[in-house]
């Protein structure tokens, strides 16, 4: 079913439609909204010489390196796992040989 889902970024609204579920629309609307939030207050001493679409490319790149980091380490937990299993198979076939 499709919603429209609006949210505010430099004081204006802005609409889109979400296909998917809308609570997950919304949940990432929302991390878009803070993060924007977050961006301008560190930028706020170069708040009259930055503009807001360079905002939004700080905030989706600062987006980006946390999946990339969330990614990485959600594969290196993946390779811990299969080793610590492989291990403990090990572990176990020995003791009941």
């Amino acid at each position: 079913m499709e919603q429209h889902i609006t949210i505010e970024l430099f004081g204006k609204p802005f609409t889109f439609k979400a296909d998917a579920e809308v609570t997950q629309a919304k949940e990432v609307a929302d991390l878009l909204v803070k993060e924007v939030a977050r961006v301008e207050n560190q930028q706020s001493d170069q708040a009259s010489t930055i503009s807001n679409l360079t905002i939004l490319m700080l905030a989706a790149l600062n987006i980006a390196n946390e999946h990339m980091e969330l990614k990485r380490d959600h594969k290196k937990l993946l390779r811990d796992i299969s080793e610590r299993s492989k291990n403990l198979i090990q572990t176990l076939n020995r003791s009941t040989q």
